[in-house]
């Protein structure tokens, strides 16, 4: 590890480790998008799609990977990365490794938006979308409300969220026994979690949030995230705002994880495995932002490829192989856990 300063005065932690984890999940995204996108009925090899995406393919090819199946792809990395992201800023701040969306009712608050969209409001995947991204938002205000009492605790912030994601999971469940049998069969798939017909309007608004919220946590708060995994009262020593960056990273984290639910519906786990296993691959303390980005891109595009390729003609929603995954891979950290007596 060696820390290189900047002109300006900044320090950058420079860990090769890390760099080269998070590079070899950067590359394994992209290699596997390129095979994602030159599959399917109309196949092309990883030349051809290279050439195409280069805008030197024939128009045919042109219109199939840029209207059809880029847009998928970029959305499922997208996805990918925003969780990931958002699950290892919550892991930090509330220092757990249980602390993700899933558990901490995110999910079920753009999952409540989305279903009052659908099933009140009557309305399309305009609907849809705002609902999710106003359901996790107003979720994160109100955990972060009752949790709230001098100060954010993180086993405090998990207990809160765990009980906000019991009530609305009652909440969803009378949604969907409101809702017509067509709209109801709409809601289920997209609460599943599914990438399948994704276009360039569903990964556009996150793209967009992400070219400003990623920034922010990386360069704005990564350093106070890191300070504040040693205690509150060490960061505050070392001149962090405790509360006030815990504040920016809570809101960017529920913003990301907002977006991400009303781009691909609240797709499993993505957020609570790929930061840890960052972390086990960098072997290095804090957060690990960037590699978690990378790893998330990388294991939402391959589930996602597989989905559509490993069970012959069918194709399944991308949240089932995720949640399939993820779920064995939390009854193991589970159970690491408590071997180690931290639960």
């Amino acid at each position: 590890m060696s820390v290189i300063r900047t002109a300006g005065g900044y320090s950058v932690t420079f860990r090769p480790r890390a760099v080269l984890a998070g590079g070899v999940c950067a590359v394994l995204a992209l290699v596997v998008g390129v095979f994602a996108i030159g599959s399917g009925e109309y196949p092309m090899a990883p030349g051809d799609v290279l050439r195409t995406l280069a805008g030197q393919g024939a128009p045919a090819d042109a219109f199939i990977v840029n209207e059809l199946r880029l847009p998928r792809t970029v959305t499922a990395l997208a996805v990918g990365a925003a969780l990931a992201l958002g699950g290892a800023v919550f892991q930090a701040v509330v220092r757990n490794p249980l602390g993700s969306p899933d558990v901490l009712g995110f999910t079920h608050g753009a999952a409540a938006g989305a279903l009052t969209g659908i099933v009140i409001v009557g309305g399309g995947s305009a609907a849809l979308a705002g609902g999710a991204v106003i359901g996790g938002v107003v979720t994160g205000v109100v955990v972060y409300a009752l949790a709230w009492h001098g100060g954010l605790h993180g086993f405090r912030l998990v207990l809160v969220g765990i009980g906000v994601a019991a009530m609305l999971t009652g909440v969803n469940g009378y949604l969907l026994t409101k809702a017509q049998i067509t709209e109801a069969g709409r809601a289920v798939l997209w609460m599943t979690g599914s990438l399948d017909g994704r276009g360039w309007g569903d990964s556009g608004p996150l793209l967009g949030a992400m070219a400003v919220l990623v920034p922010v946590v990386l360069l704005g708060c990564e350093r106070g995230l890191r300070m504040m995994e040693m205690g509150d009262d060490a960061a505050g020593a070392l001149g962090v705002r405790v509360e006030r960056v815990r504040l920016v990273l809570f809101g960017a984290a529920v913003l990301l994880v907002a977006l991400a639910a009303a781009a691909a519906g609240p797709v499993a786990f993505v957020a609570l495995t790929a930061p840890q296993l960052a972390r086990r691959l960098t072997k290095a303390p804090g957060p690990n932002l960037v590699p978690s980005m990378c790893m998330g891109a990388a294991l939402l595009v391959s589930a996602d490829f597989a989905a559509q390729r490993a069970f012959g003609g069918h194709e399944l929603p991308v949240g089932v192989v995720t949640g399939v995954l993820g779920g064995g891979y939390l009854v193991w950290l589970l159970a690491t856990e408590r071997r180690a007596g931290r639960i």
